[in-house]
């Protein structure tokens, strides 16, 4: 089973980004009956886990730095379920020490597909190893609120990722 996969993204910081990815991780779960799995790919110090109002023993951090360990049974030890429905491989609580190579995180995603029916990212758009990697994502969602520099960005945003990924 390859599972699909869609990437949530804020056009700017604050408008929600996190809030649309674990709503509809949730609602894709309850919806099909499917494994589904939420990846908070803000690094450190995300926010997935306080909306499912859960303390993650494990992160998104350990997984990378171990992905030559990565097997079934070791992904479901790093992967915390929540009483919403979806599992969560969430955010470190740790800073960074370095940087993560895109290939990681596209064999981490790509992992992911072949244990969930539907795997959602919480995506930073900052970050541009993280950008890359939803080259892997099956869909990309950008959220946008109604303020000028925001849609300006969420059409920037856009556009390069038609540019990259094609439509």
């Amino acid at each position: 089973m390859m599972g699909k996969t869609i990437a949530v993204l804020g056009a700017k910081g604050g408008v929600g980004s996190t809030t649309v990815a674990v709503n509809l991780a949730t609602a894709l779960r309850a919806a099909s009956g499917q494994p589904t799995l939420l990846m908070d790919l803000h690094l450190a110090h995300g926010d997935a886990a306080v909306f499912f109002g859960v303390e993650p023993r494990f992160s998104v951090l350990d997984a990378l730095e171990n992905i030559h360990r990565l097997d079934e049974t070791y992904f479901k030890g790093l992967v915390t379920t929540t009483k919403a429905g979806p599992d969560l491989l969430a955010s470190s609580n740790r800073p960074l020490q370095g940087t993560i190579e895109a290939m990681r995180v596209r064999s981490l995603i790509e992992f992911a597909t072949t244990a969930y029916r539907y795997v959602v990212l919480d995506c930073p758009r900052a970050d541009a190893t993280m950008v890359e990697a939803i080259d892997a994502a099956s869909t990309v969602v950008v959220v946008a609120n109604q303020e000028l520099a925001t849609l300006r960005s969420a059409s920037r945003i856009a556009n390069d990722l038609r540019l990259r990924c094609g439509p």
